[in-house]
């Protein structure tokens, strides 16, 4: 029987975001984490004792999407102002900036060597760039609806994506055509994910479900059940025997594909999870909510995940097999972060009766910043102890900003670079108004043409019912006439 040191442990829990917190990612050198959030801003969280955070100012609007480059030496970050930005995760954060589409930037993901990146938005379309030259590669064409996500094949050679036109894509990079398209979701497909060998993708949906297919057959291999609200992420352990998800119910889950059933629980949010992320070497995995809160766990329950650096061979998921029947472990006092085994929700086209976790004792929660003794590589964060009295001469809470100036966003036709570095917070305000302006006179537009429309239909309901009426006045003076 597994000890209670198997299960998943929150190690880390930073605050710093002012709104909900929508992305993450973790440097592949294990020192950083980077967050994008509703408030504008990406931070950079360091492990590395006595270093501060670092929040990255120069979007116009939410940052949607986040991820570091398998080099470590860029972040990329997709937001709702159209555009994407490349930092350099370091006290400047400097960085370049350029306008890749017409709506929303949803998805932004490195390719294996960081050669090319993919973005994925809401006009529909993914598109490819070079890193290396700043350039426009190639525009992938055939969603009908907003693009959520987009992942890269661990080869290069394929994309995957996610749409709110309830589909996922295949897409062959080499002929920029998507190869195939499967259509078992009910609902739009908020996040996609490679496995770690690159014979199956993973996807989850506001339809609550997870699925599993084999691109080589193109055959669904798992489909799990495991939330009651909307799936915002899914991410693959480097193993490839997990996969955690962060859900709208405000809990994570991690599923054992391996054996085709839910493995864990986890409490902690009070909130919409919005994302979940494994680290690159299998041995944390970070989550983070609307409701401002980043968290980093220790796995634990995988033991080739315990050292750091290891990369066990990618395992690939297969049905369940019989395990004994468990009582299930009793609900945790409430706002703590709680890890807690599950019962196995139904997986299809796995059979109907599914096996249950072997027997554990209750797993004790823990206190969000309490850390074992001597078993933590990462160290505790450091908390700002700011004079409420000076607060104007330390902005932020003692964090450190960084930026660029203010960039025009423009439409993708041709595509434009430019860098920049600091701005100050006046200006970000400023450009928060003509932000909040722009939105206003588009809705008063919008506005106005819906009561012109509703005036002309009005009109012509007013002239039919005239006709009507001189129609009934015929008959009746003909009748008296009769009479």
């Amino acid at each position: 029987m597994a000890g209670l040191s198997d299960d998943p442990t929150l190690e880390r829990h930073f605050k710093g975001h002012s709104s909900a917190v929508n992305c993450c990612d973790f440097n592949p050198n294990m020192r950083q984490l980077a967050t994008g959030s509703d408030d504008n801003t990406v931070m950079i969280w360091n492990f590395k004792p006595q270093m501060r955070a670092f929040r990255y100012i120069g979007h116009k609007g939410a940052v949607r999407c986040v991820a570091f480059s398998p080099n470590g030496s860029m972040v990329a970050s997709g937001s709702s102002d159209r555009t994407v930005r490349l930092w350099v995760p370091k006290v400047k954060g400097e960085s370049t900036v350029f306008r890749a589409h017409t709506a929303a930037v949803r998805a932004v993901k490195f390719s294996s060597d960081s050669g090319f990146l993919v973005t994925g938005s809401d006009d529909k379309l993914l598109k490819v760039w070079s890193v290396n030259r700043r350039q426009f590669r190639s525009a992938l064409r055939g969603h009908t609806n907003w693009v959520r996500d987009a992942a890269i094949s661990p080869d290069d050679r394929l994309v995957v994506s996610g749409s709110d036109d309830k589909t996922v894509k295949l897409w062959d990079l080499s002929s920029n055509r998507a190869v195939h398209t499967f259509f078992e979701h009910r609902a739009m497909v908020t996040s996609v994910a490679f496995h770690p060998d690159g014979t199956c993708v993973a996807a989850g949906a506001a339809d609550n479900t997870v699925k599993v297919w084999d691109i080589r057959t193109n055959k669904l291999l798992q489909h799990y059940l495991p939330h009651s609200q909307a799936i915002n992420s899914v991410s693959f352990h480097p193993t490839g025997n997990y996969l955690v998800t962060a859900s709208d119910d405000s809990t994570l889950k991690i599923l054992d594909l391996r054996e085709g059933h839910l493995f864990y629980t986890l409490r902690g949010h009070n909130g919409p999870a919005r994302a979940a992320q494994f680290s690159p070497n299998g041995a944390y995995f970070s989550s983070v909510g609307a409701d401002r809160q980043v968290m980093v766990w220790k796995t634990n329950f995988d033991e080739t995940a315990s050292t750091l650096g290891s990369s066990p061979a990618p395992a690939q998921p297969r049905a369940p097999a019989s395990r004994p029947e468990r009582v299930e472990a009793p609900r945790p006092p409430a706002q703590r972060p709680v890890v807690a085994p599950q019962p196995a929700p139904q997986s299809a086209p796995m059979p109907a009766a599914q096996p249950t976790l072997y027997s554990r004792a209750p797993t004790q929660a823990r206190q969000p910043y309490e850390v074992a003794p001597d078993t933590n590589p990462l160290p505790e964060p450091v908390r700002s102890t700011v004079d409420p009295a000076s607060a104007e001469a330390q902005p932020h809470d003692g964090l450190m900003d960084a930026g660029a100036p203010d960039v025009h966003v423009a439409d993708y036709d041709p595509p434009m670079f430019d860098s920049g570095t600091g701005s100050e917070a006046a200006a970000l305000y400023e450009r928060r108004i003509e932000t909040m302006m722009g939105q206003v006179a588009r809705q008063l537009a919008r506005l106005t043409e819906t009561v012109h429309i509703l005036d002309d239909r009005l009109r012509i309901v007013e002239d039919n019912l005239r006709g009507d009426d001189g129609e009934d006045d015929g008959d009746d003076d003909s009748a008296n006439d009769r009479t």
